[in-house]
């Protein structure tokens, strides 16, 4: 594929919206197989290097190979390795032969396997988000992989691996403003010929070759141009230091846990004859990777605005890129940990179609918005992925849900006679309505609020156990996409409760009638 190539534009005679069978098909950077198979490349040659070297020049043998290896001159062995290694990339090479992607006006089609063919395809106007993923040996190679998220697909649907990495920028530019609904301009008619008769003008000598020369140096219209303002208007709202993300996760519950939980084990053990610190090792071990991965995961972090979205970029050894668009964000959720509070430190999360249903580890790493930011930080955070918070006040408002308790903010909490089940949080725990959201507050240590906009409503639920009915209260929880934001209002008077749930199913029902879910931009 041609860096800066432009994707195919409608011509004039097409209907919008409707595919181009002609649209042609690319095939991916050529060393995309050996970045996704070095492994077992590597694996291969040590292993029969080790072998083969050891039985020809080795005075003894501390790993003896196959029969045919020891028993073999060297020159057989050298030619048995040479038509793996030949094998190896004829694979390679099938690899890359058949696999191949096309982009049409309403699909990314991608074609893959030598011997058992699959073909994916995705909708582009169901594209959630899209990442731009670049693992160590790709960041060598100067390559990137395309991470497609559709909704419904319960996983990442598909994987675009390897392409230039200005190119992944390009596409996933454009494939994002065709899902936000940008509209390519018209094609332009191209300049009128100069007329034979025409009056040169004085002291220039006319050229045949000047329209022809113009055309072809004019840009090319359609979504290339469109991407590139999207581009060009990124600008950075919030960015995580170093000290920073070392400082929080150290101070997060899970790994105080995990060094207490060491300290106790060393002593416990100490108590026993013959015991060494040896023993502890796999239990550091433990530790220090869960350490390394959030390190790794939150390493030079950044947020910054585009018209298309929320775009973060992290990662010290992989690194990613990855574009929220508001219009997909289902939830959005705002943590502020004990061990955080003192600081002024939150942590902002949201649930996306399409990535709650991948792997645990990876799910929850892509569903941060922020891992650690300022209160500043937060609001530039929810002026992108709420953009209309519904409030005259903002500010004051959100301070309110994070760290306000009782009616402050407009909030309902919890009658006072909940008080022996939620000691600490019944004057924090409720919930505020705006024009456009439902706010849900809670706990009164681990603060958390969780915002989802009327037009994402999916369900609600009243429940209500034996306690709650001694006391006359009920649970009322919202029902979003799987994800870490799980909204959910507590110990509602009974009366309140009913009420809201009454209310608050109109309000998403006509909320979605005023919201167009596939596109959030209007025409460019």
């Amino acid at each position: 594929m041609t860096p800066g190539r432009a994707l195919p534009v409608p011509g004039p005679g097409e209907t919008d919206g409707q595919d181009t069978p002609e649209a042609p098909w690319h095939r991916v950077h050529p060393v995309s197989p050996l970045v996704r198979g070095w492994i077992a490349v590597v694996a291969i040659a040590f292993v029969y290097g080790q072998n083969t070297l050891s039985s020809f020049f080795g005075e003894e043998e501390p790993n003896p190979g196959p029969d045919f290896i020891s028993r073999t001159p060297l020159m057989v062995s050298l030619l048995v390795g040479a038509g793996i290694l030949l094998l190896i990339l004829l694979g390679f090479f099938g690899t890359w032969w058949f696999t191949k992607y096309q982009i049409t006006e309403r699909h990314v089609n991608v074609n893959t396997g030598m011997v058992f063919r699959q073909q994916r395809q995705a909708r582009i106007d169901r594209v959630q988000s899209i990442d731009i993923a670049q693992p160590l040996v790709a960041r060598i190679f100067g390559l990137a992989e395309l991470r497609f998220d559709v909704a419904d697909s319960g996983s990442a649907a598909m994987n675009l691996a390897f392409v230039k990495l200005s190119e992944a920028h390009q596409l996933r530019n454009e494939i994002l403003a065709r899902a936000a609904g940008l509209k390519a301009p018209a094609p332009q008619a191209p300049p009128l010929p100069a007329q034979p008769d025409a009056v040169p003008v004085t002291g220039q000598t006319p050229d045949p070759a000047a329209p022809q020369e113009a055309a072809l140096e004019a840009p090319a219209p359609g979504y290339a141009s469109a991407s590139a303002s999207l581009a060009a208007s990124e600008r950075v709202v919030a960015v995580v230091p170093t000290g920073r993300l070392i400082g929080s996760i150290l101070l997060r519950p899970s790994t105080i846990l995990m060094v207490l939980g060491i300290i106790g084990l060393g002593i416990a053990m100490s108590t026993i004859e013959g015991f060494a610190p040896f023993y502890l090792l796999p239990a550091f071990l433990g530790m220090a990777g869960a350490l390394w991965n959030n390190l790794n995961t939150g390493y030079n972090f950044r947020a910054a605005t585009s018209a298309d979205g929320l775009r973060l970029s992290y990662g010290l050894l992989d690194t990613r890129h990855q574009t929220v668009p508001p219009g997909r964000v289902q939830a959005i959720k705002v943590t502020a940990p004990f061990f955080w509070r003192p600081l002024g430190w939150y942590r902002v999360a949201v649930n996306v179609a399409g990535i709650g249903g991948g792997a645990a580890n990876d799910a929850e790493q892509r569903s941060v918005l922020l891992p650690v930011g300022s209160y500043e930080d937060v609001l530039a955070v929810l002026s992108v992925v709420l953009p209309a918070p519904g409030v005259a006040a903002p500010r004051d408002f959100f301070a309110a849900a994070i760290n306000g308790s009782g009616t402050e903010g407009g909030f309902v909490v919890s009658p006072p006679r909940v008080r022996p089940l939620s000691p600490l949080a019944h004057k924090r725990q409720g919930y505020a309505l705006t024009d456009t959201a439902l706010v849900a507050r809670n706990g009164a240590l681990h603060r958390t609020i969780a915002i989802v906009p009327h037009a994402r409503t999916q369900g609600l639920t009243l429940s209500q156990g034996p306690l709650a009915r001694r006391f006359g209260v009920v649970d009322l929880s919202l029902a979003t996409i799987a994800g870490p934001v799980v909204p959910l209002v507590h110990q509602l008077d009974v009366a309140s409760g009913r009420e809201l749930f009454l209310e608050q199913a109109d309000r998403a029902a006509a909320a979605r009638r005023q919201t167009d879910s596939n596109h959030w931009l209007g025409d460019a």
